[in-house]
């Protein structure tokens, strides 16, 4: 069985929302709080935190979800937070 891609939102030190796929949220944001790791938008933003994680079948639904996610303003994607997935092992 082919693994689970995720489409993910962060929160970044700034308050401001960056948006990715990756096979590991855990991973991806160990990544993203490294020092050299992460993209060049959230290196200077750090730390961030987990807000937001969908699982897709695939990467192209991941990649889908995540164009249409980009495309929204930043109210949409903080209403989507609000409603949204919970952060696996977040047991708060």
């Amino acid at each position: 069985m082919p693994k689970p891609w995720y489409t993910y939102i962060v929160l970044c030190r700034d308050n401001s929302l960056y948006t990715g796929i990756t096979t590991d949220p855990d991973r991806r944001l160990a990544e993203h709080n490294s020092a050299g790791g992460g993209c060049r938008y959230t290196r200077t933003r750090q730390p961030v935190r987990l807000v937001f994680v969908e699982e897709h079948p695939d990467r192209s639904a991941a990649c889908r979800r995540e164009f249409e996610i980009k495309g929204m303003a930043a109210a949409g994607k903080r209403l989507l937070i609000a409603r949204g997935c919970e952060p696996p092992g977040d047991d708060s």
